[in-house]
C-alpha cells in the first residue's frame, strides 16, 4: 500500500476486536480503537504480541511497516477520518443501535461492519441514520490468522458500500464470503451450532466426554475439512462416480434417527457443570494464553502447508502475498 496509512477503527476491545485491530495493523494501516474498559489497552497488547508472533509467518514476503495503533476516549474521536469501521461490541441489539448512532454522527458514509454472529444485517440497520453503509463483517478467531469473513448485506446495504469493503479486506489478506441471502447466524456459525447441539448431547447422556469429542474431530473429519470442506470431501467419498454416487449410497441414512438437531437438552447447572468439569480436567493445565499461542503455531502449520499446495485457506495466503510482491515492484 502506497502513501499514508488510512485508518480503521475498532469499536470494541475484546477477543474479536483486538483480533481485528491486529489484522489492520500488521497489514499496515492505523488503528484506532474504543472500548470504555481500562483494561483494553492490556487486552490489545496481548493479542497484539500473539499475531507478531504469527502471522509473518504465514508470508513469503516482508510485512508492511506495521500503522499506528491509538487508544481514544470516545467512539467520534476513534471513527473521525476513519476509512473504515469494524464494530464489535457485546451481542446487545440495544447497545450495537447506540453506538451506530454515534459512529454515524461522525462518519455516516464509511463502511461500518458488525462482527456479530447472529443479527441480520436488516436488525443492524433499524432506526440507523445511513442503514446503506451497514453490513455484517463476521470473523473467526483468531482474526489476525484465519482469513474467513462473512460479509452479509441487507436490501438497504448500497452495492457500491460491500464492493469497498471487500477490496479492503482483501487488502487485508482476508478472504470475503459475500452471503447474498441474509440469514440469522450467516452460514459457517448455523453450521457450527448444528455440531455443537449434537455434541452437548453426547455429553449430556454420557456417550462422550468434551476430550473424546474433540479427538474425533481432530483426529478425523476435521482435517479433511480444514482443506477441503463438506461437500468436497463427500465427493471423494462417493468414489469415481462422484457426488450423485455417494448420495445415492449414504442419501437413505439421513432418514435414521441419528441426530437430534431438533431437540435441544436443557441447559442447566448439571449440564454447564458437566461441560465446564470435563473441560477443566481436558485443557485446564494451560493458561489460556497457552492454549491461544499453541492454537496459532499448529495454525500457521497448516496454512503454509496449504499455501505450498494452492488450496484452500493457503490459497488466499499465496495470492495476497501475489498481490503485495506486484504492489512492491
Amino acid at each position: 500500500m502506497s502513501g499514508a496509512p488510512r485508518k480503521a477503527a475498532i469499536i470494541g476491545g475484546g477477543v474479536i476486536g483486538g483480533g481485528w485491530a491486529a489484522r489492520f495493523l500488521l497489514a499496515g494501516w492505523d488503528v484506532a480503537v474504543f472500548d470504555p474498559d481500562p483494561q483494553t489497552p492490556r487486552k490489545i497488547g496481548e493479542v497484539l504480541d500473539n499475531a507478531r508472533a504469527a502471522l509473518p509467518a504465514l508470508s513469503d514476503l516482508p510485512m508492511p511497516t506495521e500503522g499506528h495503533l491509538t487508544f481514544a476516549d470516545s467512539i467520534a474521536g476513534a471513527v473521525a477520518g476513519a476509512a473504515y469501521v469494524q464494530e464489535s461490541v457485546s451481542e446487545r441489539i440495544a447497545l450495537k443501535h447506540r453506538v451506530y448512532a454515534e459512529i454515524q454522527e461522525t462518519a455516516p458514509d464509511a463502511p461500518l461492519g458488525s462482527s456479530t454472529s447472529g443479527y441480520r444485517p436488516s436488525v443492524l440497520q433499524e432506526e440507523a441514520a445511513t442503514p446503506a453503509s451497514i453490513f455484517v463483517a463476521h470473523p473467526f478467531n483468531p482474526v489476525y490468522l484465519l482469513p474467513l469473513v462473512e460479509l452479509v448485506p441487507s436490501p438497504a446495504t448500497a452495492p457500491q458500500v460491500i464492493e469497498t469493503a471487500k477490496g479492503i479486506l482483501h487488502e487485508i489478506g482476508m478472504f470475503p464470503l459475500h452471503v447474498r441471502k441474509e440469514i440469522d447466524a450467516h452460514i459457517a456459525d448455523r453450521l457450527l451450532e448444528a455440531v455443537w447441539r449434537e455434541a452437548l448431547w453426547l455429553v449430556r447422556d454420557g456417550v462422550a466426554t468434551t476430550e473424546e469429542i474433540d479427538d474425533a474431530i481432530r483426529m478425523g473429519f476435521g482435517l479433511r475439512w480444514a482443506q477441503m470442506g463438506l461437500f468436497e470431501t463427500y465427493r471423494i467419498a462417493g468414489g469415481e462416480a462422484g457426488m450423485r454416487h455417494f448420495l445415492g449410497q449414504f442419501g437413505p441414512c439421513l432418514q435414521e434417527p441419528w441426530t437430534r438437531l431438533m431437540d435441544v437438552p436443557e441447559y442447566d447447572d448439571a449440564l454447564v457443570d458437566l461441560i465446564a468439569g470435563q473441560s477443566d480436567a481436558q485443557s485446564g493445565h494451560h493458561s489460556i494464553r497457552e492454549l491461544e499461542r499453541i492454537r496459532d503455531r499448529n495454525l500457521v502449520g497448516f496454512l503454509r502447508v496449504l499455501k505450498e499446495n494452492g488450496w484452500g485457506a493457503g490459497r488466499v495466503i499465496a495470492d495476497h502475498d501475489a498481490r503485495r510482491a506486484r504492489t512492491e515492484e
